[in-house]
């Protein structure tokens, strides 16, 4: 990303509380997950990206989507949202794009993660990139637990409480879907 960019960002309530956004007109470089204060959620988009200039409409798709997904609705967010990973070397950008593969309601664990990127025995280092994800939900680095089903870290506002609230919601939200299709099924056929 260009210095001379201007950077543009927006804060938006979702059920969850105020999620915000951050990047210039054409790749998103930041994502905040919900904070109860709009204040809070400012600082930490502001802690990056300094003299920057709300936009209420910036990534107004991919804003209607963080909302729908905390109303309960199935959203795997695309990898063709422009994203930039400015700074965090190749590695990091291995991991994180492996990463956004990682579909809604589904999990992986360090070690597996560390093997599709064909760094087997870096599980450690996997999660310490992981840490560092600058697009939480966009990269859904919440979806890495341990190899032995335990939550495992998670460096975003809220930690482990709010990684396992994320994967309890997309359980729930997969069930909801499945047993709707069900009614439909049933509605329809019988």
């Amino acid at each position: 990303m260009e210095n001379h960019e201007l950077i543009k960002y927006t804060i938006f309530k979702t059920k969850w509380g105020y999620c915000g956004l951050a990047g210039t007109e054409l790749w998103l470089c930041r994502s905040c997950l919900p904070l109860p204060q709009r204040e809070k959620v400012e600082s930490q988009l502001l802690a990056y990206a300094g003299t920057a200039e709300y936009d209420k409409g910036f990534f107004k798709t991919l804003q209607e989507q963080i909302t729908a997904y905390f109303e309960g609705a199935l959203v795997n967010f695309s990898p063709d949202i422009p994203i930039v990973l400015d700074g965090l070397g190749n590695f990091a950008g291995q991991v994180l794009t492996a990463c956004r593969d990682i579909k809604f309601g589904q999990t992986i664990s360090y070690s597996g993660l560390a093997k599709r990127i064909g760094r087997a025995g870096s599980a450690r280092a996997i999660g310490n990139t992981l840490a560092k994800n600058p697009l939480p939900l966009i990269i859904p680095c919440h979806r890495v637990i341990k190899s032995n089903g335990e939550i495992g870290g998670f460096s975003a506002v809220g930690g482990k409480n709010l990684k396992a609230k994320l994967l309890r919601h997309e359980q729930e939200t997969l069930m909801n879907c499945k047993s709707g299709e069900l009614n439909r099924l049933r509605r329809d056929f019988f």
